[in-house]
């Protein structure tokens, strides 16, 4: 369990001398001892002169200690704001000792739902879970015997668009009023609307049961199957508007063959899909992920 007086430190800028020098002097200068730090500067190869695949930004990810005078996120991103103002950086600071809030939605496969559920229970996984949604009343059952709240906001076969608004109205309105740090789409077969995109930007993560951007749709395990492939995938990536799009955080795959069966693949994809969405989960909440544009940078 982490102290009290243990925070990451997260940021980005663009790419210039001395930022890690500064950095590091503002903690040196307040008493601060570094426990770890990371640094990655997305620069252009020798042979990409036109800096095509390269954004010129640069990440970085510090975990530390602060002596108890200093020890809360107000007071420490105070001491940063010369070297903000400097480097023109996004940074933002995180309490270790705090688990961010977890709202679960899923729909009628629970393996994912499960996984997480589990993993935040046996400490597994440094995380609040605090409610879960759907819209099928399946896994309330399930959501009982871990003492969590199951919200039920059923969605009707070709719910009319106003039915759609005021369910996803009641989504915002539970991420609001349980103050949600993340929402997981362990499965949630719904399309969600460009303005929940929106409002969940940057903090909200989805499993895509393939390995993108590969036999998207439904049954992909059965597409695969039709094709003969050989690898199998799973797909965990940030929630945009456009659908199955966003910048990717994990993927794993499994090697499969002509002797298994649609329903060995699914039974295989599922294992992968926990697996690759609880990776992608404990990443995003002990702040190793970074945005860089339509990428990330995670931090082992």
């Amino acid at each position: 369990m982490p102290s009290s007086q243990e925070y990451i430190l997260t940021l980005s800028c663009r790419d210039a001398k001395g930022i890690v020098y500064a950095v590091a002097g503002v903690l040196f200068e307040h008493g601060c001892n570094i426990i770890d730090s990371q640094q990655f500067g997305d620069l252009p190869s020798a042979d990409d002169e036109t800096c095509e695949h390269a954004t010129g930004l640069f990440f970085m990810r510090v975990h530390f200690d602060a002596l108890p005078h200093l020890a809360d996120v107000v007071t420490l991103t105070s001491l940063f704001a010369d070297v903000r103002q400097q480097f023109d950086m996004e940074l933002n600071i995180h309490a270790l000792s705090r688990k961010p809030r977890l709202l679960l939605m899923v729909s009628q496969y629970g393996h994912c739902l499960n996984d997480l559920l589990f993993r935040s229970q046996a400490g597994q996984l440094h995380a609040e879970v605090a409610a879960i949604v759907s819209n099928h009343p399946d896994f309330s059952a399930l959501a009982a015997s871990y003492g969590i709240a199951f919200h039920h906001l059923p969605l009707p076969a070709r719910a009319s668009q106003e039915i759609k608004q005021a369910q996803e109205a009641r989504v915002r309105a539970l991420v609001d009023e349980l103050r949600i740090d993340l929402v997981v789409l362990a499965r949630y077969m719904q399309i969600l609307s460009p303005e929940l995109c929106e409002f969940l930007r940057g903090r909200a993560i989805n499993i895509h049961h393939s390995f993108l951007p590969s036999f998207k749709g439904a049954r992909p395990y059965h597409q695969a199957h039709d094709r003969g492939v050989k690898l199998i995938g799973a797909t965990a990536h940030y929630v945009t508007a456009s659908l199955d799009e966003g910048p990717i955080i994990e993927q794993d795959v499994a090697r499969v063959d002509h002797s298994l069966s649609p329903e060995d693949f699914t039974a295989a994809g599922r294992d992968m899909e926990s697996m690759v969405l609880a990776r992608a989960v404990r990443w995003h909440v002990e702040h190793r992920v970074l945005m860089n544009g339509h990428k990330t940078v995670v931090f082992s």
